[in-house]
């Protein structure tokens, strides 16, 4: 599925604030297939594998906060 670049950078900002709780500093296509990070060059599908891999960390950080207050409520009951 080709992916443009538009797409990319909204997936990849998304999944950058929802980790990391701030935007990209540079972000910004320098044509179809080649997207700048922060300085660093990225191809569009380079992008979409990176922030594929940034939201499975978001929701493995998440569970593991859910399952630490999970923890704790069961040792309160006690």
């Amino acid at each position: 599925m080709q992916v443009n670049t538009e797409t990319a950078i909204l997936r990849f900002s998304d999944a950058y604030l929802k980790l990391f709780k701030r935007m990209p500093q540079d972000l910004h296509a320098l044509d179809s297939n080649w997207i700048v990070v922060n300085g660093a060059r990225f191809q569009v599908v380079e992008l979409e594998f990176l922030s594929a891999h940034m939201e499975l960390q978001y929701k493995l950080v998440q569970q593991q906060k859910r399952g630490l207050v999970h923890r704790l409520i069961r040792w309160l009951r006690q």
